[in-house]
Order: C-alpha cells, then sequence, then structure tokens
C-alpha cells in the first residue's frame, strides 16, 4: 500500500488570539494526519505545537483606518516575503486566522498562483463594507466562521462558509467555579471586584487607558470596599495601564497581571472591557459588563462620514443576543463617570445579573460545537481534494 503523502499546511495568525486559535487547530489537524507540516506567521501558542513561524504573530496587532498607515511598508514587505516562501513551497492549503486586512489581499495572490485558502474567522462583513463578501468569493475557498449568523452573508455572495462554533466556548465550563477562580487569584471569598480589561493592543490601550483607569478612581472614591483586578495582555500594556493608574486613580489598590484573564473575568462581579474577543470570555464566563470602543477621531469620523457602519451594535453580546443587553459605549461616551455608572448598575442589580447569566448560557451552548474539530475537518477535506 502506498502511503499517503504527508500535507504542509500554510498559516498565518494575526496576534494573540490568532495565535491561540491556531495552535487548537494544529492539534485537532495532528490528530486527524498526524505526519502534517506547518509553516507561516505563528506566536508562542502556535509555535509549541509544532509550526515553523517564518514572522510572529504579534506583527499584526494594527487595528483602525488611519492607525495602520505608518506600518503599511512594513507589512506591504512582510506579505511579499510570505508570498514568495508559500509559493515557493507550495502548501496544501493556506489558512489565514483573522488579521483579514493582511490575510485577505495574501489568500488573493496565493489564489490567483492555484493554491486553495481559507479564512477562519470571517471579517466583520456583515458589520461595515458588506461587498467584501462577494470579491472574498473570487479568491477564497472557504470561510470558517465563529459565529452563527456569519454563513448566511457568505451563501449570498456565492462563498462557501461553515459555522464551525468558537473554540473559547469548546474551552471554558458552561458552570463557571467563581470560588475557585478567587482562590486561585489570592483573592477573598466575599467582597464585590471589578476586573478591568482596557485591551489587548498596545494603540488599543493607550486609547481607553486613561478613562479606565478614571473609572477605577471614580468607582473607588464612591465604593472603598470594592476590589479591582487587572489581567494584561503583555508587559507593554501593562506599563501603559500602570501609567494611566498612577495619573487617575493614585492610591488605588488594583491587582495587575499578565494573562489569566479567564480566571479574572469568573472571579469578578462586573467587568469593564474592551470590545473584542475579551467581551467574548466575559460572556462565557458567565459576566455582566460594560463594553467600551474607541478608534483614532480621523477612523471615527471616515466611519460616521461614510456611513460604513451596518450592524446595530458592537459588543459581541449584544450581537449574539440580537438586541443590547449589555451596555456599550464608543468615542466621546468613554467617560470615567459613565463608564462607572454602568458598572455600578450590574453591581446594585443582582436580579438583571441573573437574567443575563441565563441568557449567557444558552449563547454559550449554541456556541459550544467542537470549533477546531469542525475546522480541521474542513480544511483537511479541502487538502486532500487538491492533491486528489
Amino acid at each position: 500500500m502506498t502511503q499517503a503523502k504527508a500535507l504542509t499546511i500554510g498559516m498565518v495568525a494575526g496576534e494573540s488570539s490568532g495565535d491561540n486559535l491556531g495552535a487548537a487547530l494544529i492539534r485537532a489537524i495532528r490528530e486527524r494526519a498526524p505526519g502534517t507540516r506547518f509553516t507561516g506567521v505563528a506566536g508562542p501558542a502556535m509555535m509549541a505545537e509544532g509550526c515553523e513561524a517564518w514572522a510572529q504573530a504579534d506583527e499584526l496587532a494594527v487595528m483602525g483606518l488611519f492607525e495602520v498607515l505608518h506600518h503599511l511598508p512594513r507589512l506591504a514587505r512582510l506579505r511579499r516575503i510570505l508570498q514568495a516562501r508559500f509559493l515557493a513551497g507550495r502548501p496544501d492549503v493556506f489558512v489565514g486566522i483573522d488579521a483579514p486586512e493582511f490575510n485577505l489581499n495574501l489568500a488573493r495572490a496565493l489564489h490567483a498562483a492555484g493554491l486553495r485558502t481559507v479564512q477562519y474567522v470571517s471579517p466583520q462583513v456583515w458589520a461595515w463594507r458588506r461587498g467584501r463578501a462577494r470579491r472574498m468569493a473570487g479568491f477564497l475557498d472557504l470561510v470558517l466562521c465563529l459565529l452563527p449568523f456569519e454563513p448566511e452573508v457568505y451563501d449570498r455572495a456565492g462563498l462557501r462558509a461553515i459555522f464551525v462554533g468558537h473554540p473559547l466556548a469548546d474551552q471554558l465550563p458552561l458552570l463557571p467555579d467563581r470560588a475557585g477562580a478567587r482562590v486561585s487569584l489570592g483573592l477573598p471569598a466575599d467582597g464585590q471586584i471589578v476586573a478591568v480589561l482596557p485591551g489587548s493592543r498596545v494603540g488599543e490601550v493607550a486609547r481607553l487607558a486613561e478613562d479606565f483607569a478614571g473609572t477605577v478612581g471614580w468607582l473607588a472614591s464612591r465604593r472603598p470596599a470594592l476590589r479591582f483586578i487587572a489581567p494584561l495582555a503583555n508587559a507593554r500594556t501593562r506599563a501603559l495601564f500602570e501609567e494611566a493608574l498612577a495619573r487617575r486613580a493614585p492610591g488605588v489598590a488594583i491587582q495587575l497581571m499578565e494573562g489569566r484573564s479567564q480566571a479574572a473575568l469568573t472571579a469578578a462581579d462586573a467587568v469593564l472591557v474592551a470590545s473584542g474577543t475579551a467581551t467574548l470570555e466575559a460572556l462565557l464566563c458567565k459576566r455582566p459588563m460594560v463594553v467600551a470602543y474607541r478608534v483614532g477621531w480621523m477612523t471615527a469620523l471616515v466611519l460616521r462620514s461614510l456611513r460604513l457602519l451596518k450592524a446595530p451594535y458592537f459588543a459581541q453580546p449584544n450581537l449574539l443576543a440580537g438586541e443590547r443587553v449589555v451596555p456599550e459605549l464608543a468615542q466621546g461616551e468613554v467617560r470615567p463617570e459613565r463608564l462607572g455608572r454602568e458598572i455600578e448598575r450590574w453591581l446594585d442589580e443582582p436580579g438583571e445579573v441573573a437574567a443575563l447569566v441565563v441568557r449567557f448560557t444558552a449563547i454559550h451552548r449554541q456556541l459550544r460545537a467542537g470549533a477546531s474539530e469542525r475546522a480541521a475537518e474542513a480544511i483537511l477535506a479541502l487538502a486532500r481534494a487538491g492533491g486528489a
């Protein structure tokens, strides 16, 4: 019997959330195709799973229409290098993991050269620039969607898309162990705790740190017994937030840590969080939250003037619920007193929190679909069809 040729899968992951998705995907693929080789752009989690990294995932951690401009020469150079290496190695499938602005352009070039291409994590075509779905149909073979309402947009555009669920929903328990989380973080079993998550990107933290720190100071002045914890993505974001705390909440005790966001979210009574993946983590930890979003003023102006935003909400819990179940504040609305009053509402309304927990548990069940396994099977089927 002739042994099947080992597969090679090219991957480009953007920042830490993409790195985690990629690591889980590598494990699931290797369970089904043990000899598979992985190459491309990876973070520490993917490299630990054996991905050969040509560049680091955090090199793609840029957001905003105008904020990205000064990074364009560097990103264009990286894209050219990756394109040349992928075309030389010709992997069986290219998988772009999140980072759509970078990965879709790369996928277009690779598809034109005959490679099969997959986007894992849909760009927010349902929120803005919906015409992208039709353009993506010209150079993608498959989109793997984490949210249940996403495939419909691609179906209308003639692009195959599959809802695979969300890996975080598979990883996190339906019933969070709040007491255990507090013990693991050295926190008291009783007393109210607010978790503060100002973002994972340096630019994002720079835009939100002052007002998040100001909210800590405002709440501490009104509720001296309130405790604060802040899980930060890395040393750089921690340093930024520490500087803001020194200015806006001097003398307020706050437990800072790098990583451990899920434990911090589970332990908290309420969460102040930047819009993004952390809002989904908070939902899966069944915690009430206040979501904030701020981009540079030029980006905000363009989004408003061109009416590019189509979705009624930007916070993932609200999008998944189909209605506003948690407060979401953007741009000029992001002020300490406004954020603080919304946090206080959650702290003072246990009945509303209980109802929210029921809603979040139902969403968690919907998203818990074996995402990495489903994604692995779809990618392997595409790879093997290409080699048939």
